[in-house]
């Protein structure tokens, strides 16, 4: 009975000094690693900037089905962000610092718990070498969790190591992965819908509309107004082969809807039109080809461009709806002349009152305009 009194007494005795061992340790961390992606730095960076790609690679998502995220207007470059729940635990995470293809610099407050990520990207042998860093503090708490992990530092090097090899098998296969299809004739319904236009390098393109797509969807929540269908992008000028491009990011609408003034959003319709329908099945990184495939199929059946119509793609298929961009989908319009008529019919458009509806402005930071 003596001996097993001493036990527990020496057990509680190594408990005492485990407890103030681990108590005694410091909160404070800072961890950094490294790995080559095998993708050009431009297609990281912008992959890695976009809050909404995380769910297919960082180690928080991984086998977890408990955490939901929730995102905002802006995802993506400073002012970006997102927040998560994991069970009982919560947390944010803010963008404070870009710069474009080479760093970024985020704020993450986990439970009350402040955190500092940042990333660099940079060229080499393969690929591009990207860095992971994070650094904050722990409290007493997690000293006492993450211990029988190995330690805070170890469970962030373990953490860090499975986001980047995640990056890089994400990005190998998802965007490496696409198909275009040529649908051939279609026809283009009348239509109304609400815009914002913008003028950019073709360069910047994407990522202008990765900016303002997300914002105008929420500037449809926010005003209450319905989505008659998915979004598209109307190209006012119809080549990239300019460095300069004008476009237009539209949402469509049930009806007419009179914009005020005081908004960069305005409204717009569509009259029906005959066109070559193409679709890529892949990430948007395809574009140019899936331009290139229309294109060249127009002049093999000798269709006749109608140069007064203007090129669309409506994205059908987006990270909203699956967070795979290897299944995401892109539908190509672009508009020729019926072979059996000399121009197409033209449909009028019925008219329907123009309600005026109050609008809040959506302030939108474009990269590279001219």
């Amino acid at each position: 009975m003596r001996i097993i009194k001493y036990f527990f007494l020496l057990l509680l005795l190594i408990s005492i000094g485990l407890a103030v061992y681990i108590f005694t340790q410091k909160g404070d961390y800072e961890v950094s690693d490294s790995q080559v992606i095998k993708a050009s730095r431009f297609t990281v960076f912008d992959y890695v900037n976009d809050y909404k790609n995380w769910e297919t690679f960082h180690a928080m998502n991984q086998n977890n089905p408990e955490i939901t995220f929730d995102y905002k207007a802006k995802t993506s470059d400073k002012g970006g962000s997102f927040t998560w729940k994991d069970g009982s635990e919560s947390g944010f995470m803010k963008t404070v610092f870009v710069k474009d293809n080479d760093s970024l610099s985020q704020k993450m407050t986990v439970d009350g718990h402040k955190a500092e990520v940042y990333w660099k990207f940079k060229d080499t042998i393969g690929g591009t070498k990207v860095t992971y860093t994070t650094r904050g503090t722990i409290g007493v708490l997690q000293k006492f969790s993450t211990f029988f992990e190995g330690g805070i530092n170890r469970m962030m090097h373990n953490n860090i190591d499975r986001t980047l090899f995640n990056l890089n098998k994400t990005l190998d296969f998802e965007l490496k992965t696409f198909s275009i299809k040529v649908n051939g004739v279609a026809q283009r319904n009348a239509s109304f819908f609400i815009k914002q236009s913008f003028t950019c390098k073709v360069k910047s393109l994407s990522r202008n509309i990765k900016i303002v797509m997300p914002k105008l969807v929420y500037f449809f929540k926010k005003n209450n107004i319905p989505m008659a269908g998915k979004p598209f992008v109307i190209y006012e000028t119809t080549t990239l082969n300019t460095d300069i491009v004008t476009v237009s990011v539209c949402i469509p609408t049930q009806q007419l809807i009179f914009m005020a003034d005081v908004s960069d959003v305005t409204s717009g319709q569509m009259e029906a039109f005959t066109c070559i329908k193409t679709t890529l099945k892949g990430d948007y990184s395809h574009r140019a080809t899936l331009w290139k495939t229309a294109q060249e199929y127009i002049v093999a059946k000798a269709y006749q461009p109608n140069v007064a119509g203007k090129y669309i793609e409506i994205y059908s298929k987006t990270i909203d709806d699956v967070k795979n961009p290897s299944k995401w989908e892109t539908e190509l319009y672009i508009p020729v002349f019926p072979k059996a008529e000399v121009a197409p019919a033209t449909i009028s458009v019925p008219t329907i009152p123009r309600p005026t509806i109050p609008v809040e402005e959506v302030p939108t930071t474009l990269e590279e305009n001219p």
